[in-house]
């Protein structure tokens, strides 16, 4: 199991800063009591912060013939039809992924392709469960040309303990299912924006694995 890079730095900060807290309780405080609670707390947070940042190996085994993955680990809370007027400039199918901090933080891309358009946008930190934590959070929008002709839209959502979005797409850049999208620190949301002809393959409350879960299923688009 590798570590993210955004976690690091992160993990190396919190060792340290547990460390200079235990060690100190274990030298003057009276023993045991006291000393085992404050490392049986220390390695309790230290695992739940390993835990968010790890990276698993993924390789996506299924048809990429207009096939849309998952983008995240998480479980499904939307599928509808929106207006997405940043990139599709019209009526689209949103399907929104929802991401608990226990969660797998690491966003993959969802097709292959071009990525054409990348903005970033400041907002609020509502509950990512909330519908309109799409257009009022923090965020980051992608637009990607797939490979068989077809556009959908990728949102990366800041949610009310995410505090930092990275993105690493950039315009221009090769689009691979098996390459990461980007990384949100703590609970967040992704949501996908697909044609309205697209045929949907989950429902709510599905279970999504990032890079592996195929999602739906795209028609054919015209060749650019």
């Amino acid at each position: 199991m590798r570590i993210h890079r955004e976690g690091t730095n992160i993990l190396i900060l919190l060792f340290v800063m547990l460390a200079a807290i235990n060690v100190p309780v274990w030298l003057f405080m009276p023993p045991y009591l006291i000393p085992v609670l404050c490392t049986g707390i220390s390695a309790l947070t230290y695992s739940f912060v390993f835990n968010f940042f790890r990276c698993p190996r993924r390789e996506y085994k299924g048809s990429r013939d207009g096939y849309v993955a998952s983008s995240v680990d998480g479980r499904v809370v939307a599928i509808e039809r929106v207006e997405e007027q940043e990139y599709l400039k019209g009526p689209a199918i949103m399907f929104s992924v929802f991401m608990s901090p226990l969660n797998v933080h690491a966003n993959w891309f969802p097709v292959d392709g071009t990525v054409e358009y990348i903005r970033h946008h400041r907002g609020r930190f509502l509950s990512a469960y909330l519908p309109k934590s799409s257009t009022e959070n923090e965020r980051s929008t992608i637009g990607i040309l797939c490979d068989n002709g077809q556009r959908i839209t990728v949102r990366q959502i800041a949610g009310a303990m995410a505090r930092r979005i990275v993105t690493y797409a950039r315009k221009g850049q090769r689009a691979d299912i098996d390459d990461h999208l980007g990384f949100i620190k703590f609970g967040s949301r992704v949501d996908i924006y697909l044609p309205l002809d697209a045929e949907i393959l989950l429902n709510i409350g599905d279970i999504t694995t990032g890079g592996v879960t195929p999602i739906a299923r795209l028609r054919e688009g015209k060749k650019i």
